[in-house]
């Protein structure tokens, strides 16, 4: 922090056929630390890295691959056309999802940054969508460690004598309409298991009008699951790294045991190929489309600021690219491997019940806390598998919660982090508090009518709001930001720009995919539902849209700021609101032992004027 001149020169930078005017200014680093990379490549001072690049591609792949692979992507699947399902859905995939990861992975590895910052830095008059990010996906964090509670209480449900969802001699039983298999078309019954989601576990009333009372099992079984959470995560990546190695690769040995299982039972075959025989009619209509676009960004988890945050750990010339395949690709096969087991054990059930498939199939908390469980509990060694079940789905569940948490931890130490540590002394506490106010916020939906406002909240949150949330990503990032300058980014990190196709997808073909969802998602809105049969009433639906706005308003009132930092007219102010700040900070040379750290600041994009025109030449690209 000592006081020193400073040196300005003006350098030519070729880089790979990447080339610009960068401004070098030499001055004191402020930090007490330098971490060099093994690799040599670059410097970045305290932030700590992934111990090893796999670590980053489990938790990635761990964050991508979760309950919507087992729930959501099979019933779509098979609704929307089956086989014939999988052209629109690999169409969204190459033009849409992998570029649009990619494009993530740049941006967070670049900057080293949160969503938060990393976007603010790309785009200044767009800097609201990162808060944005953050908002949705701690939003989402609240609820979707709910699912972890529930399917804790059925983990623990299996060490019984007998599984008790298995027969309706229990206490909570209606013996009247309870039925032990599926009742088909019958409007008069319920089986077993769903007399077990919802009269035992849920108790849940007639509709939000009345919350009724806590769960108090629940409550308990929600604190561990943010226990279990904070445990994983409190020591940053050094932790999740190490926890990812069993969360994100037990699941796939629980699939393949099931696989191996149900293609043997009776009408299993049946199943299967219902699943996947292509009804080709279905490609003309736009739903499908547009199913296949939303299950790849729900999916691969683009716009939620989870793939930019754990991108911000790596080191700095990492293989983003080889990565981007391996996470897309993973999650994809994921999915329809997935639907393969889940639609193998339907036909099974179908078979023995005598039932059409599409009588048993359903999405939803439905297929995993009903459907499933009723299945399991028909075949040999009934207990051991549904524990095994449940254990795949809590690991698929966490995986996806640590990076939700941890994308709002790295923004808070990314903007307040000495402030922070001022008040609670170590990030462990940080961590902490994150995870407390998360677990108060996730309250509402263990009382027994919590079903009905996890719905609600489901439907405007990863329904809604996240569709414009992707589109403000794409605008400020492709169009903005700019290709040029994102291929140049890739290329200072990677050593070579990106091919033709990226620059295509980023430019035209990402932007317009996104537009059309989201304008599709307007047109074809239709207010959330609980069952076939239940409807919010209107003071639900303003709520869910208040949700809605929750994450979105950060946009505009973000760009506002931004137009009013500024002086002059609107359009000067307008101009200068969409220049990129991006820095890159780099060592010029390594200080001997003794001397001061000096990193030279390399300045790729020209900073917004605050004061009087630097005398030095100014960096374009």
């Amino acid at each position: 922090m000592g006081v020193g001149s400073e040196n300005t020169e003006s350098t030519s930078v070729h880089n790979g056929g990447c080339k610009e005017e960068i401004e070098l200014t030499l001055k004191p680093s402020l930090n007490s630390e330098l971490v060099v990379p093994e690799d040599g490549n670059h410097a970045t001072s305290g932030r700590e890295t992934w111990s090893r690049r796999l670590e980053f591609v489990l938790a990635s792949v761990g964050y991508a691959v979760g309950l919507g692979n087992v729930w959501r992507f099979p019933y779509l699947c098979y609704r929307s056309g089956g086989g014939a399902f999988l052209v629109p859905y690999l169409v969204m995939l190459f033009l849409c999802g992998i570029p649009l990861l990619f494009m993530e992975f740049a941006i967070g590895q670049y900057t080293r940054l949160g969503p938060v910052h990393a976007l603010a830095k790309v785009c200044p008059l767009l800097k609201g969508v990162g808060l944005a990010t953050i908002v949705i996906s701690y939003v989402l964090s609240t609820y979707y460690n709910v699912l972890m509670t529930w399917t804790l209480y059925y983990l623990f449900n299996t060490f019984g004598s007998a599984l008790p969802w298995q027969s309706c001699n229990n206490t909570w039983n209606v013996l009247a309409n309870c039925s032990t298999g599926f009742p088909g078309n019958s409007t008069d019954l319920q089986s077993a298991s769903q007399q077990f989601f919802d009269r035992r576990l849920l108790k849940m009333t007639r509709g939000i009008e009345d919350l009724g009372g806590l769960r108090w099992e629940l409550f308990g079984l929600l604190i561990l699951a943010w226990a279990i959470v904070y445990l994983c995560i409190f020591k940053g990546v050094k932790s999740t790294g190490k926890v990812v190695y069993f969360t994100a690769t037990f699941p796939y040995f629980i699939l393949f045991a099931l696989l191996i299982n149900n293609v043997q039972l009776p009408g299993a075959k049946n199943g299967i190929l219902y699943f996947l025989t292509p009804v080709w009619g279905k490609l003309l209509e736009v739903q499908v489309w547009v199913n296949a676009a939303a299950q790849i960004f729900n999916s691969i988890g683009v716009s939620f600021g989870s793939m930019i945050s754990m991108a911000s750990y790596n080191k700095f010339s990492n293989n983003i690219l080889r990565d981007t395949w391996i996470v897309a690709l993973a999650n994809s096969a994921t999915s329809l491997f997935a639907g393969i087991v889940i639609f193998s054990a339907i036909g099974y059930m179908a078979h023995i019940h005598n039932l059409p498939v599409d009588n048993i199939a359903t999405d939803g908390p439905g297929l995993v806390f009903v459907v499933y469980p009723e299945v399991l509990s028909t075949m040999p060694l009934s207990q051991l598998w549904s524990a095994l079940f449940f254990l795949m789905l809590l690991c698929l569940g966490l995986d996806s919660q640590f990076a939700m948490v941890e994308v709002a931890v790295t923004s808070i130490m990314d903007g307040f982090g000495p402030r922070a540590l001022r008040v609670l002394k170590r990030k462990e506490f940080v961590v902490l508090v994150v995870c407390g106010v998360g677990f108060l916020l996730g309250i509402p939906h263990i009382t027994q009518g919590g079903i009905y406002v996890f719905q609600l909240m489901d439907h405007y949150t990863a329904v809604v709001s996240l569709m414009f949330l992707a589109f403000f990503e794409v605008l400020a990032t492709c169009w903005l930001f700019g290709v040029g300058r994102l291929s140049c980014l890739v290329e200072r990190m990677l050593g070579k720009p990106p091919n033709i196709f990226f620059r295509f997808c980023w430019m035209v073909a990402s932007p317009l995919l996104v537009l059309c969802i989201l304008i599709s998602s307007v047109v074809q809105y239709t207010p959330a539902r609980y069952g076939k049969t239940y409807r919010y009433p209107l003071w639900a639906e303003v709520l869910g849209w208040f949700i809605s706005l929750v994450s979105i308003v950060w946009i505009p009132l973000g760009a506002l700021h931004e137009l009013c930092s500024h002086k002059g007219s609107f359009l000067q102010r307008l101009k200068v609101s969409v220049i990129p700040t991006l820095e890159l900070d780099m060592v010029h040379h390594l200080p001997e032992k003794g001397q001061a750290d000096t990193p030279e600041t390399v300045s790729l994009f020209p900073t917004a004027p605050s004061g009087p025109p630097h005398s030095g030449p100014s960096s374009s690209v």
